[in-house]
C-alpha cells in the first residue's frame, strides 16, 4: 500500500464515492474489479495451498463480482472451484454481470451448498457495504461454515460485519484471512468485526491516492504519523521545567495508589518534574512510598487556587481514586483553563452536572482529555451511549462535539476523537492491558504529553499509542507496575 493511504480508514460510503469518482475520472471500473478479484486469488492460494476445492460464495452485488473474478483466477491456476450464488446471478448489473459472463463453470444456488473437508471458502456474498441483518437462510450457512471449522477467505470484510460499525448483522463468518481494498474500514478494527477478519490485507487495486484522499474523512488508525512533528528530540539546553511540570491528585488515605501510579507513568512518559497534590490526611502515605516524584499539600479549593498562581505548572490528572463528589467537582472547574486529563471519578462526579462541565469547558477555554471506559461514557453521555444506530467512532465524535474536550473511549478497540471531527482507532493494545491500574498508568502518560506543550488531540494519540506498545513489551502477566517500566521513548 502506497505510503500516503497507509493509515487511512475510510467508511463504507465513502469508499462507494471514491469508486465512483474513480469511474468518472475514466478510470474502467472493471480493471479494478478484476485487479480486486486477482488479489483475492493470489492470497487465497497463497493462505491455503493444500485446498482440496474451493468453493466460492458469490452475492447479487459488486463483491458477487469481485468473487466471480476470483473464481476464474482460481480455475485458470488448476484448483478445483465450484461456485455458489445468493439470489439470481442473472439480474446482476454493471461489473458484476460482466464478472458472472467470464466464469464459464457451474453456478448453484446457495442453498446447495454442503460443506466438506478438504474446503476453503471464499466469501464474496456481501463485503463491507452490508448495513442490514442477513436473512435466515444465510445465517444458516454461515453458522453451518463457522461450525465446520473450515477456513474462510473473506472478500473486503467477512458478510454478516457492517462495514461502518463492526457489528454483527445477525450472523458473521469468522474468517481465517481478509482482503480488501485501497484501505481498511471501520469494521475491520471495531469489535467485535475485528475478531473476525483473521489476517488483514490491503491490496491497491489501481485508484489513484489523489482521488481516495479527496474522498476520505477525518478517520484514521493510531500511529506515529498522527502526532509527527510535536515529539522532537531534547536539546541540549533542555532542563525539567522545559519538560513540563505534571501534577496528579491524590485520593484520602484509602485510595492513593492509582495517583501514585499516574504521576510515575508521566515521570517515566518524559515530563520534567512530577508533583502528587494531596490532602493532608494522606500527605504522609504519599510522601514515604515516593522519592523522584515530590509531593504537596492542597487540602481544599482555596490551597488549590493560591496554587494555580504558579503558571510553571503545565498539566493536570484528576480522577484516579480521588472520589465522587463536590469537591472533585470544584477542583475540576478550577482547571477547565489548564491543560487536564480527567479521569475516573473525576468523570463519574459530573453524572448529574454534565452541563456544569461542559459550560465550563467553552468559557475556560483550557484543553481537557477525557478518558472514560464503557461504563463511564454511558455515565457522562447516556443519549450518545443509547444510540444504537451510532458506531463507537461515532459515539466518542459525538462526544468530543458536545463536550469540547478529546474523548479517549478506552477498551480492546479504543477510539480516540476531537471536537473538531478528527478520530483515530488503535490497534496496537494487547489484551492483557486490560488489568487493576492500567488506565491510571495511560492517564498519566496522557498528561506528560500535555505538560510538554502537546496539543490534545496529539497527546492523547500519542499515550494511547505508547501505552499499547508497552503493553505488548512488558508481555502476558503484566502490572501497572511493570507496565510503566515497559513505557518506550516517543516515536
Amino acid at each position: 500500500m502506497r505510503s500516503e493511504l497507509q493509515h487511512l480508514l475510510i467508511t463504507p460510503s465513502e469508499m462507494t464515492a471514491i469508486d465512483q469518482a474513480a469511474a468518472q475520472s475514466g478510470i474502467d471500473s472493471f480493471t479494478l474489479m478484476r485487479n480486486a478479484g486477482l488479489a483475492v486469488t493470489a492470497a487465497a492460494l497463497r493462505c491455503c495451498p493444500d485446498a482440496l476445492r474451493f468453493v466460492v460464495l458469490c452475492g447479487p452485488g459488486n463483491n458477487g463480482g469481485d468473487g466471480y473474478v476470483a473464481a476464474c483466477g482460481l480455475a485458470e491456476s488448476g484448483a478445483d472451484v465450484a461456485v455458489f450464488a445468493l439470489g439470481n446471478p442473472a439480474a446482476l448489473q454493471g461489473d458484476a454481470a460482466r464478472a458472472r459472463s467470464e466464469w464459464h463453470g457451474a453456478v448453484a444456488s446457495l442453498t446447495e451448498f454442503e460443506p466438506r473437508v478438504g474446503d476453503v471458502i471464499v466469501d464474496a456474498l456481501f463485503g463491507a457495504g452490508l448495513s442490514r441483518d442477513l436473512s435466515g437462510e444465510t445465517v444458516q450457512l454461515i453458522e453451518r461454515v463457522n461450525a465446520s471449522k473450515l477456513p474462510v477467505i473473506a472478500v473486503d470484510l467477512p458478510s454478516g460485519i457492517d462495514g461502518r460499525t463492526g457489528e454483527i448483522r445477525s450472523a458473521a463468518f469468522a474468517a481465517r484471512h481478509t482482503v480488501t481494498f485501497m484501505a481498511p474500514k471501520p469494521g475491520h478494527w471495531l469489535l467485535p468485526g475485528r475478531f473476525l477478519c483473521g489476517t488483514l490485507e490491503v491490496f491497491d487495486i489501481g485508484i489513484p491516492p489523489r482521488i481516495v484522499l479527496a474522498g476520505a474523512g477525518r478517520l484514521r488508525l493510531n500511529s506515529p504519523a498522527v502526532w509527527s512533528g510535536w515529539s522532537g528530540d531534547l536539546a541540549p539546553s533542555t532542563h525539567k521545567f522545559k519538560r513540563g511540570h505534571l501534577v496528579v491528585f491524590s485520593g484520602d488515605r484509602q485510595a492513593t495508589g492509582a495517583a501514585r501510579l499516574a504521576a510515575t507513568a508521566g515521570l517515566a512518559a518524559g515530563a520534567g518534574l512530577v508533583t502528587v497534590a494531596t490532602g493532608k490526611a494522606a500527605l504522609g502515605i504519599n510522601a514515604s512510598q515516593l522519592t523522584a516524584v515530590m509531593v504537596r499539600e492542597v487540602e481544599g479549593k482555596r490551597d488549590l487556587t493560591k496554587w494555580l498562581q504558579d503558571h510553571r505548572l503545565g498539566s493536570f490528572v484528576l480522577g484516579p481514586g480521588f472520589g465522587v463528589g463536590k469537591k472533585t467537582r470544584d477542583f475540576v472547574l478550577a482547571l477547565c483553563d489548564r491543560s487536564f486529563v480527567l479521569d475516573a471519578d473525576g468523570i463519574t462526579s459530573f453524572r448529574a452536572n454534565r452541563e456544569e462541565l461542559f459550560s465550563a469547558l467553552v468559557r475556560a477555554g483550557g484543553q481537557m482529555v477525557m478518558t472514560p471506559h464503557e461504563g463511564e461514557f454511558a455515565r457522562l453521555f447516556p443519549d450518545i451511549a443509547g444510540d444504537d444506530a451510532l458506531s463507537k467512532i461515532e459515539k466518542a465524535q459525538a462526544a468530543a462535539r458536545v463536550s469540547h474536550a478529546v474523548i479517549v473511549y478506552k477498551g480492546a478497540d479504543t477510539v480516540i476523537a476531537a471536537p473538531d471531527g478528527r478520530a483515530v482507532i488503535n490497534n496496537n493494545a494487547p489484551p492483557w492491558l486490560a488489568t487493576a491500574g492500567s488506565g491510571d498508568v495511560l492517564a498519566g502518560i496522557i498528561g506528560a504529553h500535555l505538560a510538554q506543550g502537546m496539543p490534545a488531540f496529539e497527546a492523547a494519540a500519542a499515550a494511547v499509542w505508547r501505552h499499547g506498545v508497552a503493553g505488548s513489551q512488558a508481555g502476558r502477566g503484566l502490572t501497572a507496575e511493570t507496565l510503566i517500566g515497559a513505557i518506550p521513548p516517543m516515536a
